[in-house]
C-alpha cells in the first residue's frame, strides 16, 4: 500500500516560474552551476550549489554553505517573489524533449514507506552525498529537490491525468534553454481522494533517480524527530516530495564510464587481458545496439567488445537478477579483474557520463589526456529496474540515467 499525498507547494509566479527554474544540483559540478546561473540571481542554483556565491569556500559541505542556501532561499521567496499555495494540491508535471511525452504527478510521499521498502531502491547511496543533502534539508527546512519516482501504471489514474491536462489551464509552460518543454498543472481538488485511493492499491513504487534526495530525506526526518518533543508523525518532515510516472512513459539512457589509468598495463598488455573475457574487434560503431556487448575507447580508436561465451555461461548459474545486466558483467569481467576497480563508489580512478552527453564526451575525456579508456554501455531496461528491486537487489552504482530531468524551484516542499 503506496500513500500519496497532496501538498502545499511553494512556486514561482508565471511570470517568473522559467527564471526560477534550474538544473538538478547533481547534473552539474561548481563552474557549471555558476555559468548557467549567470547574472540570474533568480535561479535555483542559488539555493541548491549555494557554494557558487562563496568564491573563496574551498569545501563545499562546509557549515558555511548550507546556511548561505538559507540566506539564498529566504532572498528568492522575495525577490521572485515565491508563494506558498492555499490549499493541499496534486500536480501534474510533463516533460516533452525530442516529441516524446510523460507525464507524472508531483506529490509528498511518506517516509515510512522509503524506509520499509515499500518505495523500492535499486541503488546504493554513497554517505558524502547522503550528508550533503540531508543538512542542506535541515539548514534550508526545505526539499528543493524533486525524487523522480515510476510504477507500472493504472488506467484510472492515467485517465484523470489526461482529462486534467485537456481540461485544466496549466500553471506553466515554457521551453528551457536546452530545449526541453517543462509544463505544470494544478489537479482539481476534487481528484485528491481518487487519486489516494487509487496508489493505496499499489504495493510498491519504484525510485527511478533521486536515491540520493529520498535517503536524505529519510535521515532529515530522523533528525527533526529527535528534536521534536511532541512529534506526532503528520509533520511535513515525515513525507518528502517527488513525481510519479508510469513506467511504460520513461526512457532510460546508459550511464557510461571512464578510467583514469590502465592499471599500470601498456596498452598491449590491457588489450591482451581483456581479450580473456571479451571478443575484442575495432569497429566504427561507438554505442551498442544489444545487451551482453560494449563499445571501448582507447587511443583515438573504437573498439566493440562482447561477452565470451563462458562469461555468459557462467552467469546462467547466478541467480542474482543484477549480476546479469550488462553494468555488472563490464564490472567483475573487466573493470575489477583487470583494471582493479574494486569499489566504483568509492574508487577514484572511475568516473561516470550521463548518456546525455553522447559518445563525444568520451572521446574528449580521453583524448584530452583526463582518461585513458572509455566504456559505452547498452541502456538498462524499466522492467529490468522493477525486477531487481522487486527482488530486494541493487544494481552497481551509476547504472541508469533518465533524461529528461525534472527542473528544481518550480514544486518546492517546505518541512
Amino acid at each position: 500500500m503506496a500513500v500519496i499525498r497532496p501538498f502545499r507547494a511553494l512556486r514561482p509566479t508565471k511570470e517568473k516560474a522559467q527564471l526560477v527554474a534550474s538544473v538538478p544540483y547533481d547534473v552539474v559540478n561548481r563552474e557549471e552551476a555558476a555559468k548557467y546561473s549567470e547574472g540570474n540571481p533568480l535561479s535555483y542554483l542559488h539555493i541548491t550549489r549555494s557554494e557558487i556565491d562563496l568564491p573563496d569556500v574551498k569545501d563545499v559541505y562546509s557549515k558555511e554553505v548550507y546556511l548561505k542556501a538559507k540566506e539564498n532561499l529566504n532572498r528568492i521567496i522575495k525577490e521572485a517573489p515565491l508563494k506558498m499555495d492555499d490549499k493541499p494540491a496534486f500536480y501534474l508535471y510533463r516533460l516533452i524533449m525530442d516529441g516524446r511525452s510523460q507525464t507524472g504527478i508531483c506529490a509528498t510521499f511518506s517516509v515510512d514507506d522509503y524506509d520499509n521498502d515499500v518505495i523500492l531502491k535499486h541503488e546504493k547511496t554513497r554517505k558524502v552525498k547522503e550528508d550533503d543533502r540531508t543538512n542542506h534539508i535541515i539548514t534550508t527546512e526545505a526539499q528543493t529537490g524533486i525524487v523522480f519516482l515510476t510504477y507500472r501504471g493504472v488506467k484510472g489514474v492515467n485517465d484523470i491525468v489526461d482529462k486534467t491536462m485537456k481540461e485544466t489551464k496549466p500553471e506553466y509552460d515554457f521551453i528551457a534553454p536546452d530545449g526541453i518543454q517543462h509544463t505544470v498543472w494544478i489537479m482539481p481538488v476534487n481528484y485528491n481522494q481518487f487519486i489516494s485511493n487509487e496508489f493505496v492499491k499499489i504495493n510498491n513504487l519504484y525510485i527511478a533517480d533521486g536515491h540520493h534526495r529520498a535517503k536524505s530525506a529519510s535521515r532529515a526526518r530522523e533528525e527533526k524527530k529527535k528534536a521534536n518533543p511532541s512529534h506526532k508523525g503528520d509533520e511535513e518532515y515525515n513525507y518528502f516530495v517527488a513525481v510519479l510516472f508510469p513506467a511504460e512513459q520513461l526512457k532510460i539512457l546508459p550511464y557510461n564510464r571512464v578510467v583514469f589509468d590502465l592499471n599500470k598495463l601498456s596498452k598491449e598488455d590491457f588489450l591482451n587481458a581483456i581479450s580473456e573475457k571479451f571478443d575484442v574487434k575495432t569497429t566504427s560503431i561507438k554505442q551498442p545496439q544489444t545487451k551482453n556487448q560494449f563499445c571501448m575507447y582507447l587511443d583515438k580508436e573504437w573498439y566493440h567488445l562482447k561477452a565470451r561465451d563462458s562469461v555468459m555461461a557462467s552467469l546462467s548459474f547466478e541467480k542474482s537478477v543484477g549480476e546479469k545486466l550488462d553494468v555488472s558483467i563490464l564490472q567483475n569481467f573487466l573493470l575489477n579483474l583487470v583494471l582493479g576497480i574494486d569499489d566504483p563508489r568509492t574508487n577514484t580512478r572511475i568516473d561516470f557520463i550521463g548518456g546525455i552527453r553522447g559518445t563525444l564526451e568520451l572521446e574528449k575525456l580521453v583524448d584530452s589526456g583526463k582518461a585513458a579508456v572509455a566504456f559505452s554501455l547498452y541502456p538498462v531496461g524499466l522492467d529490468d529496474l522493477m525486477n531487481i528491486s522487486d527482488a530486494g537487489e541493487v544494481m552497481p552504482p551509476k547504472s541508469t540515467w533518465f533524461e529528461p530531468k525534472l527542473r528544481d524551484g518550480l514544486l518546492t516542499h517546505l518541512i
